[in-house]
């Protein structure tokens, strides 16, 4: 007995340096998750791990120290590594900033309803340590990303339509004369997209195609040169 009292205080300071480690049931948060949780009340309660970022693959995905590859929830950068792609447009600046913003960083991740993709890379909202706006969310209020909505990781799906609108009244990153999408969409694979984009009251996106019953009506908030790429950036067909 007197052996393990012994043992404690240096079992309990290395569980406390291990990365990567989630919340303590009944421990105490760090100070800056307070911050958080005042932003995201969805959050607080959650459990939540914290990880050092290694090195940034693009601008949505990124690999940790621990050697997870971490893709962001619910948006959409440009793509820069695609296999036997070229790069789209505004991926490098996409890229660049999410590399300037999180390498070496600790961040705080949180997950939704699901775990993983079909890649096996972790989805999650990161945060950075000190920071109360979650950088999924920065990505498409500073015009780096469009949102993608993917079932069932819906949690702030209404927050990231605001804020890629935002971004796009604003005419920041994509959405300036100097991005790629001028209004439109991103990385657009043809000159003269025809497939409209459009962001209803309800925050519902939706695509129409030429000769569709709305088609002609809609105003484009962003435009695709296929029906792929526009339900990549979280659009579905109008009708359905």
């Amino acid at each position: 007995m007197t052996r393990i009292r012994m043992l404690l205080p240096l079992l309990l300071l290395l569980a406390a340096l291990l990365p990567g480690c989630a919340s303590p049931a009944g421990g105490r948060a760090p100070d800056d998750l307070a911050g958080i949780w005042s932003r995201y009340p969805e959050l607080k309660g959650r459990p939540y791990t914290t990880a050092e970022v290694k090195r940034v693959v693009d601008g949505d995905t990124f690999e940790t120290k621990a050697g997870d590859k971490v893709r962001l929830i619910g948006m959409n950068t440009p793509e820069t590594v695609k296999p036997n792609s070229p790069v789209e447009a505004y991926g490098k600046e996409a890229s660049a900033y999410t590399k300037k913003r999180l390498t070496g960083q600790t961040v705080y991740l949180f997950a939704d309803a699901g775990d993983k993709d079909k890649y096996g890379r972790l989805l999650r909202y990161a945060f950075i340590r000190g920071e109360s706006e979650m950088f999924n969310e920065t990505l498409l209020k500073e015009g780096y990303a469009n949102t993608m909505t993917i079932q069932p990781n819906v949690m702030f799906a209404k927050t990231f339509v605001e804020a890629e609108r935002e971004a796009r009244n604003g005419g920041k990153g994509l959405w300036g004369k100097s991005g790629a999408a001028s209004g439109a969409a991103a990385g657009a694979s043809c000159k003269e997209p025809k497939i409209k984009g459009n962001i209803n009251a309800k925050h519902e996106k939706i695509y129409h195609v030429p000769g569709g019953r709305s088609y002609e009506q809609t105003k484009a908030e962003a435009m695709f040169c296929t029906e792929d790429e526009a339900e990549a950036a979280g659009f579905r067909k109008a009708g359905e």
